[in-house]
């Protein structure tokens, strides 16, 4: 282990594109949170100002309506220079599609199958016990090898509200998790995992959603969520708790890398570029 300095508690970036669609349960578990609140005029912030990681919420408009919310494409460029600086991400719900959209995918808006509400399964696929934020989920479903995912509908149950859907993912993208209803419930593109379902929603915030929408019957999706709420919290808490992980290890890695950068250096190229050009917690070395 690196002996560089480095925050045991990450910083991570969360944005909230509607006031319906909170961080929810994530609050307390995803470390030094900040809420980034798009839809009360707050700026999109810098690749720079998202500390150690991003999380991207759900909203209600669709991941192509610029008009409606105009700060939708500095957050689609956002999510790019996310994965291109290796930034660890979680993109859930419309978080999920408009990664997709940035990273040259395509997203279905009112896609043909339907709204898709309530708490449903979400199968895993053989990709999912190598990701380093799902693999714990698709264990505790039970399955621990590929060959346990293979063809027996191993899954994990989660508050799904949702319409629109990502069809196309970026290219190269890792294939995760499906639905009865959509395929692509869980892909990962680079440091970026997109989910359509929500980890972050309990019973309250579901009941809520429901209501918003005639063809959802608000008091079936209120008793479901309270039967599987046990499992919603759990899962939802083994998601959390394995992004931040992964945060923690980028982070990690990333200190190292400067540890190394600034030792292969030499003391001569130390002097020249001046000991304010090293990071915080590294000395200079005595002239």
């Amino acid at each position: 282990m690196s002996e560089i300095e480095f925050s045991a508690v990450p910083r991570v970036t969360v944005l909230q594109h509607s006031s319906d669609v909170p961080v929810d349960r994530f609050r307390g578990l995803l470390g030094d949170l900040r809420v980034v609140r798009l839809f009360d005029g707050d700026p999109v912030p810098t690749l720079d100002e998202c500390g150690d990681g991003l999380v991207v919420l759900g909203g209600q408009m669709n991941a192509y309506a610029d008009d409606a919310a105009p700060w939708l494409p500095a957050v689609r460029s956002l999510l790019a220079d996310a994965v291109a600086a290796d930034l660890p991400t979680l993109a859930v719900c419309l978080g999920a599609q408009m990664l997709a959209v940035a990273g040259g995918g395509t997203v279905a808006v009112g896609a043909p199958p339907g709204r898709e509400a309530g708490v449903l399964p979400v199968y895993w696929r053989a990709e999912a016990l190598e990701d380093p934020v799902l693999a714990p989920l698709a264990r505790a479903a039970g399955a621990e090898t590929a060959e346990d995912l293979d063809g027996r509908g191993v899954a994990t149950s989660f508050v799904q509200m949702h319409a629109d859907a990502v069809i196309e993912p970026p290219e190269g993208a890792q294939w995760l998790a499906w639905s009865e209803m959509y395929p692509y419930q869980a892909f990962r593109w680079g440091s970026a995992l997109g989910v359509q379902f929500h980890p972050e929603a309990g019973p309250t915030t579901a009941v809520r959603w429901a209501l918003g929408y005639t063809e959802v019957e608000t008091a079936a999706v209120h008793a479901c969520a309270v039967e599987h709420d046990d499992e919603l919290r759990r899962s939802g808490e083994l998601l959390a708790g394995a992004f931040l992980d992964h945060v923690r290890a980028a982070v990690v890695a990333r200190r190292q890398r400067e540890e190394a950068a600034v030792v292969a250096a030499g003391p001569d190229e130390q002097e020249v570029d001046g000991a304010a050009e090293l990071p915080e917690s590294v000395e200079a070395p005595a002239a």
